[in-house]
């Protein structure tokens, strides 16, 4: 039996080796054959890429084993990796093209196909970038993309530092779910050039990777092109809360009170910033999940009034930008007191006017039973 086992293992030994072109000792890392045909494929989805390989040379005899590979990438210039470890023969993922892009792929061989030995090939290794044209000061400046009310995409930008006057920009970008990039119909333009995108409805856009690229044109020179990548749902920029009241809730209590903003955001991804102002002094800015906040108060307030805006929060995107602020809501300090008095006084006299109303009742029933008798003896 040992003799068996031996022999099996001597076995593995050669067909690795084999394979591989290296001798394996138990516990040993092999280097062999890498996959092959590694490349970067540009689909045109302006930083959406695929990365490709076919299987190494003669692993005929590890049909019955699974292979892995092991895919490496990034930008250049990062300085951390993205590493995949998948059994298929491609992968895709964004990037972002104002970079070059660099990735390296190896094969991996499961220990029990192996004898025990961990089995890696040698690295392919493969790169992609796009030629720039023209001077980096040429494009598109100060690009700002905002999602308003989750449910209009605006951008716009500024021209490129020196450009000549018949310098325009034209934009276009694809998410998962359309089957080509898409031209901006719906310039923003100022002096005949193109500032700007109103984009239009975007069906099933949120929580993916969005891509934008902004090249141009001009007759005298080349215009350098910019890609972006960003998720819609992280750009929202909501609508101002709406309805502020004040209600006094005690002597030296006030309940501060909003209602959610208008449209398609659920309530449950609004965080709010209330600003309160006491006798034309800032008190403090408070951040709170609910629409309402109670403030402590004190006699002597003469005015006091209080803003609210919105931002999506960190259960529904990753990032968000508040809305503008909210109109004032204010009170006088004289009509908190005049509401304070009537919010006791008033039902402390009904409950006044009911207790001497009862007790004219209990103290009138003695002689009432009195008389009762004697009409009974007459």
């Amino acid at each position: 039996m040992a003799f068996v086992c031996l022999a099996a293992g001597c076995l593995y030994n050669f067909l690795i080796s084999t394979t591989f072109g290296y001798t394996l000792s138990s516990d040993t890392k092999i280097e062999g054959y890498p996959p092959q045909d590694f490349e970067i494929v540009d689909p045109g989805y302006l930083g959406y890429l695929y990365l490709q390989w076919q299987p190494p040379l003669s692993l005929d005899n590890f049909k019955e084993c699974t292979v892995e590979y092991e895919l490496k990438y990034r930008n250049i210039g990062s300085e951390t990796w993205t590493t995949i470890i998948t059994k298929n023969l491609h992968y895709k993922d964004g990037f972002d093209l104002n970079k070059a892009v660099e990735a390296k792929i190896r094969t991996l061989l499961p220990r029990q196909c192996t004898n025990g030995s961990e089995v890696q090939s040698s690295w392919a290794e493969t790169t992609y970038w796009i030629s720039p044209q023209g001077i980096p000061e040429t494009k598109v400046q100060d690009m700002d993309c905002v999602y308003y009310n989750w449910q209009y995409l605006l951008c716009s930008w500024k021209p490129g530092i020196g450009v000549l006057l018949d310098t325009n920009y034209n934009l276009f970008y694809w998410y998962e779910g359309l089957d080509r990039a898409l031209q901006c119909v719906d310039y923003i333009k100022a002096d005949g050039q193109n500032i700007g995108c109103r984009f239009p409805y975007l069906e099933s856009s949120d929580y993916k990777d969005f891509y934008i690229c902004v090249n141009g044109s001009s007759e005298d020179e080349p215009i350098r092109s910019s890609y972006f990548i960003f998720q819609l749902q992280n750009i929202v920029k909501p609508l101002p809360p709406g309805y502020l009241t004040l209600t006094r809730e005690s002597l030296y209590e006030v309940q501060l009170k909003w209602s959610i903003p208008f449209g398609p955001i659920p309530a449950r991804c609004f965080i709010y910033e209330i600003e309160i102002i006491e006798d034309d002094t800032t008190l403090v800015t408070i951040t709170v999940e609910n629409e309402t906040y109670t403030l402590k108060t004190t006699n002597e307030t003469r005015q006091l009034c209080f803003l609210v805006r919105s931002k999506v929060n960190m259960y529904c995107s990753d990032d968000g930008i508040w809305s503008e602020w909210s109109d004032k809501q204010c009170w006088e300090g004289e009509d908190l007191l005049k509401k304070a008095l009537l919010l006791f006084l008033v039902p402390l006299g009904f409950i006044s006017i009911f207790v001497v109303f009862i007790t004219g009742l209990l103290l009138n029933k003695p002689n009432t039973s009195l008389e009762m008798v004697r009409c009974v003896t007459l």
